[in-house]
């Protein structure tokens, strides 16, 4: 980096754009440039660079060569490797969340849960889609599993843009009452159980998934990011 703060910078537009995903502001396909992105956060093509690299190491972007960066568009292949790998580890990070949970931690995953259900309330779509999103790496944080959380970070990411190109219907990713049937389970040490209510949480996810391969409208970056 040649500007003071610059990995400071790149992080904040790293979070931004993942942020715009979980809130499915930001879509499959839609070109982030340099020179737009750079404009938008008032830095230097070598900041963009480093946070659109980020991006694409994590899967959630691709640069491509002569053409750029943009955000991901998952086949329906990936979309179903997204999940079972979401299969195969979160029922791990459940139970390990519920050997884990103290009273605090308890109190944690109520307060989302709590944020979660005003953003229903309120009408907010966005906010309630990230949130429904979050929660699962909240429970990651409480298992108090590092290589985990940065993994499912990662996978929730791209489940966001998964569910934006293929989900059957427009209601919420995540229905509020599994995740509450979830917290009441790991609260009280029931870790098998909430395992179990996971994967279910999981499959019902997927199944309203349509995994045809599928095109969505591309919206200019200039109404997605810096606001």
């Amino acid at each position: 980096m040649t500007e003071s703060g610059g990995g400071t910078r790149a992080e904040k537009i790293h979070r931004d754009i993942v942020r715009a995903i979980l809130e499915q502001r930001l879509g499959p396909g839609t070109k982030l440039g340099e020179d737009e992105v750079g404009a938008i956060y008032g830095v230097s093509r070598t900041i963009v660079r480093a946070a659109l690299q980020s991006l694409a190491h994590e899967g959630i972007g691709v640069i491509e060569k002569n053409r750029g960066a943009f955000v991901a568009h998952p086949s329906v292949k990936e979309a179903a490797e997204v999940f079972q790998a979401r299969r195969l580890i979160e029922p791990a990070i459940t139970e390990l969340a519920a050997r884990a949970c103290d009273a605090a931690g308890a109190a944690l995953l109520r307060a989302h849960l709590a944020r979660e259900r005003q953003a229903e309330s309120e009408g907010d779509d966005r906010a309630a889609i990230r949130l429904s999103g979050e929660f699962h790496v909240v429970l990651a944080r409480i298992a108090g599993h590092k290589i985990y959380e940065n993994f499912l970070r990662e996978l929730v990411a791209r489940s966001s843009l998964i569910i934006l190109l293929y989900r059957r219907s427009r209601a919420q990713c995540c229905k509020i009452d599994h995740h509450g049937a979830l917290v009441e389970a790991i609260a009280e040490g029931r870790g098998a159980e909430a395992a179990a209510q996971m994967v279910s949480h999981l499959d019902e996810i997927e199944r309203d998934l349509e995994l045809v391969d599928t095109a969505i409208p591309v919206r200019p970056l200039s109404e997605l990011l810096g606001g």
